[in-house]
């Protein structure tokens, strides 16, 4: 019996510059229902009474899961490399009701 492998394909990510630029963000809010989550990256100037979303990434459950994983593999490295990263709560800059 002859088992096939499967086909590799090469994958080309393409990078517009404008995207390539980058936004800073300084939080992330998380909300998701059964079928998606939704990040929500923004930025929050200090003692600003508004915050500005910069990107949403919309997920699937699946691809959260991998997204967690690859995130935890990274920052694993990069702990590895140039030692533990502190973690700092600030909870006056947490965001209070709705925002736009």
């Amino acid at each position: 019996m002859d088992e096939k492998k499967p086909k590799e394909v090469k994958l080309e990510i393409q990078l517009d510059e404008d995207l390539a630029q980058g936004a800073y963000v300084n939080l992330a809010v998380v909300n998701h229902n059964e079928s998606e989550f939704v990040v929500d990256f923004i930025f929050v100037q200090p003692q600003a009474p508004r915050a500005k979303v910069r990107s949403r990434v919309i997920l699937s459950p699946q691809h959260a899961k991998r997204f967690i994983a690859a995130l935890e593999e990274n920052v694993g490295r990069y702990e590895k490399s140039f030692g533990e990263i502190k973690a700092h709560n600030h909870p006056e800059q947490e965001p209070t009701g709705h925002y736009h």
